[in-house]
């Protein structure tokens, strides 16, 4: 799968609400000549994933503050948040650590 980005995508902490419930996404990109990043990846979510409520998720180019990003376990401020290059067989979580009340 040369021309195709195998990813896992995750949301939780009541994220995956926004997402049909659904926590665990295996995803496969179309690679082309623009490399797949964190903000197109976040575009690419909110195009194909996101359910409902996208200024819940998104805002602006990137997620909206309260949701936590993994990158292989590692927190995506160390990994050049929006800038990070998606490689084969990266997780990607999304956690929401906003809680209504």
């Amino acid at each position: 799968m040369a021309d195709k980005l195998k990813i896992s995508i995750q949301f939780s902490g009541g994220a995956e609400l926004l997402f049909n419930k659904v926590k665990e996404h295996d995803v496969v990109l179309p690679k082309d000549e623009k490399p797949w990043n964190i903000k197109r990846l976040l575009v690419w979510i909110k195009d194909n994933l996101l359910k409902e409520r996208p200024e819940l998720f998104v805002q602006g180019e990137s997620v909206r503050p309260g949701i936590l990003v993994l990158i292989n376990e590692v927190d995506w401020e160390l990994m050049g948040e929006l800038d990070y290059e998606l490689q084969e067989n990266d997780s990607i979580v999304f956690i929401s650590t906003l809680h209504g009340g």
